[in-house]
């Protein structure tokens, strides 16, 4: 039996959202070298089609988990990909303004459009998949959700208002859907992959040593890792 099939990600139905960059990227890379069946969202077409042509087992869908009018096409695409969705990872996000501004030099609309992307997007997208979610909780396969979070959740980091607040929504979020659906046999999870050498990452500290910073492979990876303990505790 080969590394992938040894996976219990393997032959699963995975969704990712942010998958053309950064941790985003790393994890559909990750997760198709366990042998899961994966469908990826981003933004940009061309670099959709670039990432599925290259990735074996991945399947590429163009949308903005921001966009309402986009949440339904998302879904319908997913599903009809993958025949169902075992596993989701709320993983696009946006920091808001940048240069980071101080909370009080931050438009209401920066904020706004931070809150729709990093809060509103996963919980309209994880609305929409519940259905398929609690279908493959039932039949034992999975009914796993995981929000990526950030330290920026937690800690009051000055200049990450947009960002740090909308993350706290997604981390809290995350916290009620788990006591509400758990009984269901849905397991959330919201992790911090820690700071990383990611092009978001350079957005927001173009100064940072990148020797310092994780690889988004080794946070990926134990991110799966993460995803296979929460597996292991579904009812099956």
């Amino acid at each position: 039996m080969n590394s992938k099939q040894n996976s219990s990600l393997h032959g699963l139905r995975v969704a990712v959202t942010g998958g053309t960059s950064g941790l985003g990227l790393a994890l559909v890379e990750a997760l198709a070298a366990r042998g899961a069946a994966v469908a990826f969202v981003a933004r940009n077409e061309a670099r959709v089609a670039e990432v599925a042509s290259r990735v074996a087992g991945t399947h590429g869908i163009a949308g903005d988990v921001a966009r309402k009018e986009d949440i339904h096409p998302i879904v319908l695409q997913v599903t009809g990909a993958l025949g169902g969705v075992d596993v989701l990872i709320n993983n696009a996000s946006t920091l808001g303004p940048v240069p980071l501004a101080l909370l009080a030099d931050t438009q209401c609309e920066d904020l706004e459009a931070a809150l729709t992307t990093n809060a509103v997007g996963p919980f309209r997208l994880t609305k929409a998949l519940l259905g398929a979610l609690a279908a493959s909780a039932r039949e034992g396969r999975g009914g796993v959700v995981l929000n990526i979070s950030s330290d920026a959740a937690v800690n009051p980091y000055p200049r990450w208002g947009a960002y740090g607040t909308s993350k706290a929504a997604l981390h809290h979020l995350s916290r009620i859907w788990n006591e509400e659906l758990s009984p269901e046999g849905i397991r959330f999870l919201s992790l911090d992959p820690g700071d990383m050498d990611t092009p978001l990452h350079a957005l927001a500290v173009p100064d940072a040593d990148r020797s310092t910073l994780r690889r988004p492979e080794v946070a990926a990876r134990e991110l799966a890792d993460a995803i296979e303990a929460a597996m292991e505790t579904v009812p099956a």
